[in-house]
């Protein structure tokens, strides 16, 4: 197997190059670049021209962002439903957990959670960083938005 198959601490954050590093600098830089005929010769179509520029960027980050909001909805659900499953008669301890806690909590192996659980739940980590870098078993999310 390649090295691409396992997902670790070091490389479990997505990026899509073609959107991260071509499409969304061309965008900032077309928007960036439109304010200066804006400023130098002040009209309606340089002010629409700048303006449709900033909305172009403002649609690419919420066709982004809302399905990520839905992508969040969904893995709570899961969390949750797994966390029941190993943790029974706990729900009053796990309902207290944060979304970013129980994002970071998808990656955590099985046999990890109630270990990792009850780290959280006695204030011996909390963030999302020390929650991930706390699983040494990682479950592999390949189909993230």
């Amino acid at each position: 197997m390649s090295d691409d198959a396992f997902q670790n601490y070091g490389n479990h954050v997505r990026w899509l190059p073609p959107f991260h590093f071509i499409i969304l600098p061309i965008l900032a830089g077309n928007a960036l670049m439109s304010l200066r005929p804006l400023f130098q010769t002040p009209s309606l179509e340089t002010a629409w021209a700048a303006l449709v520029a900033f909305a172009i960027i403002g649609g690419i980050f919420f066709s982004r962002w809302m399905p990520l909001r839905a992508q969040d909805r969904v893995i709570r659900l899961e969390e949750m439903l797994r966390l029941e499953r190993l943790l029974p008669g706990r729900y009053q301890q796990f309902e207290r957990l944060t979304l970013a806690q129980l994002i970071a909590l998808r990656f955590a192996s099985d046999a990890e959670v109630p270990g990792i659980v009850d780290r959280i739940v006695s204030g011996a980590i909390s963030s999302q960083d020390e929650i991930l870098r706390a699983v040494q078993h990682w479950r592999p999310d390949h189909h993230r938005v």
